[in-house]
Formats: C-alpha cells, sequence, structure tokens
C-alpha cells in the first residue's frame, strides 16, 4: 500500500489517508451561511476522497469575514445550515473539518474577481480591528486598535464558534492564525506595535493566540483533534520567522493542539516568497522534528509521488493540497491508480477505474 494512502489516527478519529483539503475561501455564501455551491465544493471532494475536508476560512463574527461573501458561523442558524454538508462528507467516508477564523485588518475587501479591493461602509464594508492601527497596504483603511474588552469579546465569539462547530457535526477543528490574519497580526513584530501585555516580547504577541488556542482546544472534545494554521515565515526581515514559530508550535503543543499546518507569508503585501515546489515543506519538517509533534505539509504540492515521497521520507505527517484540489476534485483517485494503490472508489462510479 501507498504510504499517502495509509490511515492517520489523531486522538479517536481516523483519517482514512493523508491528503487532506486545504481551505480556500469560495466568497460565495449568503450572509455568511454556506449555499448549494459549497455543498457541491466539498461534496466533490469527498467523492474524490480527501481523508480530510476542510471548509474555508470560516468567520467567527461579522467583522472577522475577509469579505461580505465570506462563510461565517456566528449564529445557530449558520451552524444548521453547514449540516447537510457535514453530514455528506461523512457519508463518503471522509472526515469533516472546519477553519475558524478572523481577518482583522485585512477584513473588509471585495472577493478577489471583483477586485479584492476595500469597502466602504457606503457599500457593504465595515470598520475593521487590528493589534495595531497599521494598514495591511496603503489604500487599506486604517484599523482601529483593538481594545481589552475587544479581545475579551473576541475570545467569546471563539468560543461560541467552537460550540457551534461541534454542533454542526465537525470532527475536526482547525485554528486559523496564518496569511496575516487577526492571531497571525499579533504574533508578527511587523503588525503589532502594543505597548501592553499582548505586545513587545515574544512571550507577549503569542499571548492573544494562545489563550485562543486554549479556548477553543478546552471546549472541543477530549476525543476529537484540533490543527492550527500557522505562517511559519513572514519571509520579511525583522518579522515573525521559523525560530518564533518553534516556540509558538512548544506552547500550542502543550495546550494539546494535535497538527501544526504549515504554511508562510500574506502578513505584507511586498514580501519576496521563493515560490516552488514544496517551498514550505521543509518548515513543515522542521516543526516536526524540533517540537515532536505532527505536521501537514502545504503549497505547490501538485504529484502524487511528489505527495508520497514527503510521508514515506516522514517530511511531515500529511499533505494539504489547494489549487490542485481545485483543478481535479478526484485528484486521490487519480493518485491511487499512479502509485499503483487498490483504493477504493464511490460504488457509482466504480466502471470508470481502470
Amino acid at each position: 500500500m501507498s504510504q499517502l494512502f495509509t490511515p492517520l489516527k489523531l486522538r479517536e478519529i481516523v483519517i482514512p489517508n493523508r491528503i487532506f483539503m486545504s481551505p480556500m475561501c469560495q466568497y460565495s455564501s449568503s450572509n455568511g451561511k454556506p449555499q448549494d455551491w459549497h455543498l457541491v465544493h466539498y461534496g466533490s471532494r469527498a467523492v474524490g476522497k480527501c481523508g480530510l475536508v476542510v471548509t474555508e476560512a470560516t468567520a467567527v463574527t461579522q467583522e472577522g469575514r475577509i469579505s461580505p461573501d465570506d462563510l461565517g458561523i456566528w449564529s445557530d442558524e449558520h451552524a444548521e445550515a453547514f449540516i447537510p454538508i457535514v453530514d455528506f462528507i461523512k457519508a463518503q467516508g471522509s472526515i469533516a473539518g472546519i477553519q475558524l477564523a478572523h481577518a482583522g485588518r485585512k477584513a473588509s475587501v471585495s472577493a478577489p474577481w471583483l477586485g479584492g479591493t476595500p469597502l466602504s461602509s457606503e457599500n457593504r464594508g465595515w470598520q475593521s480591528l487590528a493589534p495595531s492601527p497599521i494598514p495591511f497596504m496603503a489604500d487599506f483603511q486604517t484599523p482601529r486598535e483593538a481594545t481589552i474588552e475587544d479581545l475579551d469579546n473576541i475570545n467569546n465569539q471563539f468560543s461560541a464558534a467552537t460550540r457551534r462547530s461541534l454542533q454542526a457535526g465537525f470532527q475536526v477543528v482547525e485554528l486559523h492564525a496564518a496569511h496575516g490574519y487577526l492571531l497571525h497580526q499579533f504574533l508578527s513584530p511587523l503588525s503589532n506595535h502594543r505597548t501592553d501585555e499582548f505586545g513587545g516580547s515574544l512571550e507577549n504577541r503569542m499571548r492573544f493566540p494562545l489563550r485562543i488556542a486554549k479556548t477553543v482546544r478546552d471546549l472541543w472534545p477530549e476525543n476529537l483533534p484540533m490543527f492550527v494554521r500557522i505562517s511559519t515565515t513572514d519571509w520579511v526581515d525583522g518579522g515573525w520567522d521559523v525560530e518564533q514559530s518553534l516556540e509558538f508550535c512548544r506552547q500550542l503543543k502543550k495546550l494539546g493542539i494535535d497538527l501544526i499546518d504549515c504554511s508562510s507569508g500574506g502578513l505584507v503585501a511586498d514580501a519576496v516568497i521563493p515560490v516552488g515546489p514544496g517551498f514550505q515543506t521543509p518548515m513543515a519538517t522542521e516543526i516536526k522534528s524540533q517540537v515532536k509533534i505532527k505536521t501537514a505539509a502545504v503549497g505547490l504540492i501538485t504529484e502524487p509521488a511528489q505527495a508520497e515521497q514527503i510521508i514515506v521520507t516522514g517530511l511531515a505527517d500529511a499533505v494539504f493540497l489547494g489549487r490542485e484540489l481545485l483543478r481535479d476534485p478526484y485528484w486521490p483517485l487519480h493518485a491511487a491508480q499512479i502509485l499503483k494503490d487498490n483504493g477504493s472508489w464511490p460504488a457509482q462510479y466504480e466502471r470508470a477505474k481502470v
């Protein structure tokens, strides 16, 4: 059997293979609620035999959305709208995961195909919030600096979103602390200029993200796993880097986090990122070896042999595929054929298996 198609047990959840669907925003919700698009989008990847299907960044509050068209889970009605999607994913033998997020200073912009530009209050926009009043880019609005009361409210919003995620039936929860969104903004000295207990030293900058991680982990059932997605580096001198990520992951491990989803970048628009096949995999390997925690590699993993090599050689415990799964929802089925693994196809599709 191909190692890519071996199960991965995390707590009491057994993920049937090591191919995970990476969270990718669809900008296609209605007031945060998933639509038919989401059922087909996520359902297709479960039919295609992704071991784990994770929703796009799902906002814990309206103000935490990237765009007005993002998914959210800030009410019980939102949770109920996810149930048919979760049920369908499970019915295909896949595991259903949700990524909880708050966009911080990168909030209140239009969908990419509408320009990805900042929105005014007259055009579906709202006031963004961040650790410090530093805009993401020159043409972005200046965010309001979060008060201690704001931080308490956000913690409560993550708490409520965690309960609703469980109510919807999700089996894995991932905390989004990457790509320049709110929790990453607290971590990086480039976006966090606070002078209180949440800014300055590494210990202080980690304080709020770790508080949120603890809140979610304490509420998430003991038998279910929790992931954290991090940007391992900002790719900018003086910013967040791998050494700081290692310490952050050590603290996350102490809280009971089961897996680190290792991405990078997103905090500043002009970072020079050395993009290439598997370019972020070495970070997953270093965190796995140094922290002794399970990791997933992500970033330009496109070929079955490439994914297999990552697992066989122990570079990471799983791979998150993003754009490759947009191109091919049935990538795992095709990979199994290429790797000569006798993977199970949906009964409805068996006649096409060669």
